[in-house]
């Protein structure tokens, strides 16, 4: 069983939809004491950090997240925006992170006269950096699709899984121990998006 974690901001029926899909449970928790029996956990999210990171302090849901994924170590997937939330701080905002990465998130920082835009959307190509339990090391073409205007710097290269590249390479997604986090959308990533989820249901 799944917990995903609503904290008002994120695609959660869209998520647990393709969890049911490709044959996995999942559960959308409203309620901070549901974490104490979660035995995985994603951390969804779409929007503004300081909007995601206000919620988790007023709403008390970071002492248990804190709880679960630092001491009882349940593995737990960060999806776009909960990526972000993930690490130290961004520029995005002033709010702390949740620290659990050594990383800042910034933005993109494309010249006014490229081809390239902000925020880059649609499809991209990973180029996966490690072995992981997440997404396999392919000689094919994986693909997924992501929006985003702030990405990951990682102060620690080891915690980078893969990258994409949008006018330059950029993270595209993270672990370290039972922590991963993607930028893209594995819901929305069609085949290699459930191949990705497969994998965090086997963890």
């Amino acid at each position: 069983m799944i917990y995903i974690v609503n904290y008002g901001l994120g695609n959660l029926n869209s998520i647990s939809n393709i969890i049911k899909k490709i044959g996995g449970e999942s559960k959308i928790i409203d309620d901070v004491n549901d974490v104490k029996n979660a035995e995985k956990l994603i951390l969804p999210g779409i929007g503004a950090f300081d909007h995601g990171m206000k919620f988790l302090n007023e709403k008390g849901w970071i002492a248990a997240l804190n709880e679960a994924v630092l001491e009882r170590k349940v593995p737990v997937l960060g999806i776009c925006l909960g990526m972000q939330l993930m690490c130290k701080g961004s520029e995005e905002g002033v709010l702390p992170g949740l620290g659990w990465f050594d990383a800042e998130v910034k933005r993109f920082r494309i010249p006014a006269d490229s081809s390239f835009k902000i925020p880059h959307m649609g499809w991209n190509a990973l180029q996966v950096k490690k072995e992981n339990k997440l997404i396999e090391i392919k000689e094919e073409e994986q693909r997924f699709y992501f929006v985003h205007s702030y990405h990951v710097v990682c102060n620690n290269s080891q915690d980078v899984l893969a990258t994409a590249v949008h006018d330059y390479e950029f993270t595209a997604s993270i672990s370290h121990e039972n922590m991963y986090a993607t930028q893209f959308h594995p819901e929305k990533s069609h085949r290699f998006g459930m191949e990705l989820l497969k994998h965090f249901i086997a963890i």
